[in-house]
């Protein structure tokens, strides 16, 4: 089981089962959170939440993985930090004698019109 998918569990049941809630504290898409429950659920073999999609309650099966997806979490190394990409653009390769390299994000200096 990833722990990935644990984490979502355990935020989705700290947010009280309340699928918008939990998808903004994790900083994730909706779409991501329901499908990560949806693999978790087919990786157990049973359903987690039990109930009307207004009002959701753990299954038995979903309060058994809530201890211990918390014992697992617990005892996993902290998940690494998210590579930020340094800013500016992505250099091109020149195309002939005396161009300068064109950087994307930056505006063409000098742009001869094609003729016609």
């Amino acid at each position: 089981m990833k722990i990935s998918l644990l984490r979502r569990f355990v935020a989705l049941v700290d947010e009280g089962i309340h699928f918008p809630r939990a998808a903004e504290a994790l900083g994730i898409p909706l779409a991501s959170l329901y499908t990560s429950i949806d693999k978790l659920e087919e990786e157990v073999g049973h359903p987690l939440f039990t109930g009307a999609k207004s009002n959701l309650a753990l299954t038995g099966a979903g309060a058994l993985l809530l201890e211990e997806a918390r014992q697992q979490i617990a005892a996993a190394p902290a998940p690494a930090p998210k590579q930020v990409a340094p800013a500016g653009g992505k250099a091109k390769a020149s195309k002939g004698k005396g161009r300068t390299p064109r950087v994307k994000g930056q505006p063409v200096t000098y742009k001869k019109r094609q003729g016609r």
